[in-house]
């Protein structure tokens, strides 16, 4: 027979104890397998169906009835200034204001060790040294660039306009010149042949008369020919001139244009170029000049920000000390100690006003809602009470909380604010807040683990008659301790606190009842003082029961304490929870199944000692 019951929430705390959330994923997965272990061992051994033993009896009467979720939290200002470590990476605490010290604004709070940012400083440095001057040496060079681009450029469009002009001047000019003295040549030679002929053909009517010698005549026959060879050889010459000097002349010289506008454009291009290239690599040294700049004022502002000046006049607290310790650093915080980029080191409250921050598990977050009125109580002020309100719960669980051991746990942060005089009240003290959910003035209860399930069920024993007459009824919520029974019982009921869980009158098998056949999630117990609840929020508590069922719950609580016949001590309790705290849930359930064989083979030597 498997029996399991399933609570949550936190036992009595005492002022000093481990913070509710640093435990909550052993009371998770741990409290209620204790409470199920305490009752079986409870259960077992008084004897199952026995209602005549002490304590096993529970009279019903209609009374108050608080559901409640509590949690413990720590107290924080309202409004206050968060003092982070701006410095990037790791660095060293060298210096810290004392806790609890009033500064003024432009105290100096904190001073982080700058030794390694000042050689940093010194190489950085060095490094805008070098990239100032490659700066200034690739801006001379493009100076030098762009000037000797120009240059060429000049020269080569000088060179073009000669060519074209050379081309001109032959064309227009030489040319024509050439031409003319050519024809002037053909003119005079031709006219010299005239002239020779009409002397030689004179000069030979002369030696026919006896007039000249022969030398004579040889002579001006010469001269005619030699005008003759003349003229031949100036027309000879024009042709030349006109057929192949002149051609060849001007494609020499239109090639000469043509390279010379190839090489202007190619000295543009290549001035182009090369300027391009200067300019790009002088923006390059100037954005790693810059570059470099910014390092170096990086460092600079790294090594102003060593030292933290208070923004704001003050108490300094400790962040360490004034939050919850999300990340599970217990080091505190002095001078020595390494801390991170964005850690929160100082809170300087700004007012007045506090808040508690509580973590809701996922389980009672249902039943969380702002502007529920919560009921404060600090370890560090005992007797007084603080009252408050819901004023913020996370839409998402806190992630940190992955990171403690439990990855299944899921708690969510939840803010409170208090109201009130706040005086004595300090930010980092630890407190416990009960959320009121529900209150109900005319109701009938019992307590938890008098309910069971049969075939799914719920249902408690009535003691009618000296026989256990199972009941089935409807629930309501409950605060761990007591559960709000809606319909199925009445007043003056004596219900079994004590049900039977190996058999039943219609065959079907019991099981303890869950908080989860409530209608919501369950809360935790209560776990404040009668004298501490206001006048019309009253808990039901063991004073509040009658008369009758008090008397039977104390003899209970009596024989628990003494250690009677097979109850477990409290000391006995504690050391079962101590001992689950470090199991997985395989262990859990190993030792589950020990307990319920354990306590088998006592049933059966007990049924086999009755027999005999």
């Amino acid at each position: 027979m498997t029996a399991t019951i399933t609570t949550t929430g936190k036992t009595n705390e005492k002022p000093g104890d481990m913070p509710a959330w640093r435990s909550r994923p052993v009371l998770i997965g741990a409290a209620g397998l204790v409470f199920v272990m305490g009752v079986w061992l409870i259960g077992g051994l008084f004897g199952g169906d026995s209602t005549t033993q002490d304590g096993t009896i529970y009279p019903i009467s209609r009374g108050p009835l608080t559901i409640h979720i509590t949690e413990s939290g720590t107290i924080q200002a309202r409004e206050q200034v968060v003092i982070k470590s701006e410095v990037e990476g790791q660095t060293t605490i060298i210096w810290l204001t004392e806790e609890g010290m009033h500064v003024k604004e432009g105290d100096l709070l904190v001073e982080l060790d700058a030794s390694k940012l000042e050689d940093n400083r010194v190489d950085q440095q060095i490094r805008v040294q070098n990239a100032d001057a490659s700066f200034i040496r690739a801006r001379e060079n493009l100076e030098i660039t762009r000037s000797k681009g120009e240059s060429d450029v000049a020269r080569a469009a000088l060179d073009f306009e000669f060519a074209v002009e050379d081309l001109k001047k032959y064309v227009e000019g030489e040319y024509p010149k050439q031409h003319n003295e050519m024809e002037s040549k053909i003119t005079l030679a031709q006219a010299d042949l005239e002239d020779a002929e009409n002397t030689y053909v004179w000069s030979q009517k002369l030696h026919a008369e006896k007039y000249i010698s022969e030398t004579d005549l040889t002579r001006d026959e010469l001269r005619r020919d030699r005008a003759k060879l003349d003229l031949d050889t100036a027309k000879a010459d024009l042709a030349l001139l006109e057929d192949f000097t002149y051609k060849r002349r001007v494609r020499e010289l239109e090639s000469d244009v043509e390279q010379n506008q190839m090489a202007l454009d190619r000295v543009k291009r290549q001035a182009l170029a090369n300027g391009v290239q200067d300019e790009a690599d002088l923006k390059a040294k100037d954005s790693e000049l810059k570059r470099q700049n910014e390092k170096l004022a990086k460092i600079q502002d790294q090594i102003g920000k060593t030292k933290i000046y208070s923004p704001a006049a003050g108490m300094v607290i400790y962040a360490t000390t004034g939050q919850d310790n999300r990340r599970g650093n217990d080091e505190p915080l002095e001078a020595g100690r390494v801390v991170r980029e964005r850690e929160e080191l100082i809170l300087l409250p700004t007012a007045n006003a506090k808040l508690v921050n509580i973590k809701v598990h996922e389980s009672s977050l249902k039943k969380v809602k702002i502007d529920q009125p919560v009921r404060i109580t600090i370890n560090a002020l005992p007797g007084k009470v603080y009252w408050g309100k819901v004023a913020k719960i996370a839409p998402l669980p806190d992630a940190q909380s992955f990171w403690r051991g439990n990855p299944d746990l899921k708690v969510y942060n939840t803010e409170i604010n208090l109201d009130g005089e706040l005086q004595g009240v300090r930010t980092g003290m630890t407190c416990k807040a009960q959320i009121i959910v529900q209150q109900l003035e005319d109701a009938l209860f019992v307590p938890i683990q008098a309910v069971i399930r049969v075939a799914g069920k719920p249902t408690v024993y009535i003691q009618r008659g000296g026989k256990a007459i199972p009941t089935e009824v409807e629930l309501g919520l409950d605060n761990k301790d007591y559960i709000h029974i809606v319909n199925g019982l009445k007043d003056g009921d004596r219900v079994l606190t004590n049900p039977p869980l190996d058999k039943t009158s219609n065959g079907h098998k019991p099981e303890l009842a869950s908080v989860e056949d409530s209608p919501t999630a369950p809360a935790q117990a209560d776990t404040t003082p009668k004298s501490n609840v206001p006048s019309g929020d009253q808990t039901r508590s063991p004073d509040a029961q009658p008369k009758q069922g008090r008397q039977h719950d104390r003899g209970q609580e009596d024989g628990r304490a003494a250690g009677g016949p097979g109850k477990p001590t409290p000391e006995q309790i504690e050391q079962m929870r101590e001992k689950m705290k470090d199991m997985t849930p395989e262990q859990r359930k190993a030792y589950r199944e020990n307990m319920q064989k354990q306590r088998s083979q006592r049933r059966e030597s007990t049924d086999g000692d009755e027999q005999k």
